[in-house]
């Protein structure tokens, strides 16, 4: 699958590709395979899913998805955790939610693996953002910190007690420490 996906030349022959596993992203017309997941990003990841859901799906304000194929000017990601304010959630003409998701989301939260590259990772967040995603969270349990780029690119570095800024209009509050006492169990 990877040599095939190697000769590729725009985002139409990638998407028509089967997806590989782990799945596979297109930036500035580079695939990149994701890692596979460990415990700590699972955890991490299935954790905070579950915490925005329970804030914002009740009042029907977002709804955060985990690894959901986000495909928009040019690229094709798949974050970690893709946030979608509820009236930007893509929906059938029947009002089902859609099976391709071909616009950014509002919220981008990567959660970095020991194998994967900061810069490439940073650079996804910062595609994103100039494309319309408002907040890109990169967490990194291994440093202790969540370095945080708002729609202004403006990046930020969190630690320990630093209270995480999330999307307007959510009444969530977490803190890196908050996100890391997930792995203690």
């Amino acid at each position: 699958m990877r040599k095939i996906l190697n000769r590729v030349q725009s985002i139409s022959e990638f998407i028509d590709y089967p997806d590989s596993k782990p799945a596979s992203e297109y930036i500035n017309g580079t695939i990149i395979q994701k890692p596979m997941p460990d415990g700590e990003y699972s955890l991490i990841q299935g954790a905070l899913c579950e915490r925005i859901n329970i804030v914002t799906e009740p009042a029907k304000t977002a709804l955060a998805f985990p690894e959901l194929r986000c495909t928009f000017a040019g690229h094709s990601l798949v974050p970690d955790i893709a946030v979608f304010r509820w009236q930007r959630i893509p929906k059938t003409d029947s009002g089902r939610i859609a099976n391709h998701f071909n616009t950014y989301p509002d919220w981008l939260i990567e959660i970095l693996s020991p194998q994967q590259s900061t810069t490439q990772v940073l650079n996804k967040l910062l595609q994103a953002c100039q494309q319309g995603t408002q907040l890109g969270w990169l967490i990194n349990p291994e440093e202790a910190t969540v370095l945080v780029i708002s729609e202004n690119q403006r990046l930020d570095v969190f630690s320990q007690d630093d209270q995480l800024p999330v999307l307007e209009g959510m009444d969530l509050s977490l803190t890196v420490g908050n996100i890391l006492e997930w792995l203690t169990i």
